[in-house]
């Protein structure tokens, strides 16, 4: 099926509809609309994602939160790869985006928050969190409670201590049932749905090295980035693609303040990244 091809016809989240098989297995029957669909794009020609051809990975459907884990420190927070994280949350409808600061531990709590803060001042809420010293964890615990919530994020940035801090056990328990579902796959991509003792499930998925963006054109990206978005219609020209344009408001504003260099910087390297994928295909 082209469908197949394409993207995931089930995925972790998927709220479906089975039939039960003499043999005690179930067969899916159906897979019923999507609220929101968290996806990023995978190679998937010759050796599993060695190849060339993309198609859309689902992370996590009907997820109605998402939580983006970053370290303070060790390894130092990749702001591009975490703006890359919110483009990805912003495309897929998820209602709630967070961002949760680890480690915080490990660094001058003024610096982190001072770097940080140009993502509050757009206004995304950030959780500072040490799983050393149970520093925002009963936040944490509070945000995670009663909803389906999927915490993602880069390896090495303490997912699993921050887990466990949460509930006793539960990064362990995630972490096993991740290899188990990777026995015989020689990946672990699969995220996995885990019930919360005090309400709610978390799709927790594996340390991710890229996330390539799916299905986001390149005159569309300046649309998933909240502080850029409304200034669009204020641009001198429809098509302003905010690099170089006389009458650019966005531009305009990066120049005076009111749009982060650092956040302008790394919209117009995805729209690089875009354009090129655009003109390979």
């Amino acid at each position: 099926m082209e469908e197949a091809q394409s993207s995931d016809i089930a995925a972790v989240g998927d709220r479906v509809q089975i039939s039960l098989l003499p043999d005690g297995t179930g067969s899916i029957e159906a897979v019923h609309p999507r609220t929101s669909v968290l996806s990023r794009a995978m190679r998937t020609e010759g050796k599993r994602g060695a190849g060339e051809a993309l198609r859309e990975q689902v992370i996590i459907a009907n997820a109605e939160q998402a939580l983006f884990v970053f370290a303070a420190a060790q390894p130092a927070p990749n702001l591009k790869m975490l703006d890359r994280f919110l483009v990805t949350g912003e495309k897929s409808d998820i209602e709630r985006l967070f961002i949760v600061v680890n480690k915080l531990d490990l660094e001058d709590n003024s610096a982190v928050r001072a770097r940080f803060g140009v993502y509050e001042k757009v206004g995304y809420t950030v959780l500072y969190t040490s799983a050393r010293d149970n520093l925002g964890v009963d936040e944490l615990r509070a945000l995670l409670a009663g909803r389906i919530s999927v915490f993602t994020g880069p390896s090495g940035v303490g997912k699993t201590s921050l887990l466990n801090a949460v509930q006793p056990g539960l990064g362990r328990k995630v972490k096993a049932v991740s290899q188990r579902r990777a026995e015989g796959l020689h990946t672990t991509r699969d995220s996995v749905l885990i019930r919360l003792e005090f309400g709610g499930y978390l799709a927790d998925t594996p340390g991710m090295r890229s996330l390539t963006l799916w299905d986001i054109e390149p005159e569309e990206l300046d649309g998933y980035y909240p502080e850029i978005a409304p200034l669009v219609g204020k641009c001198k020209f429809n098509d302003c693609s905010h690099h170089n344009e006389l009458g650019c408001a966005v531009r305009a504003a990066v120049e005076s303040g009111g749009i982060a260099r650092s956040r302008y910087d790394s919209y117009l390297q995805l729209r690089a990244e875009l354009e090129e994928a655009f003109a390979l295909y």
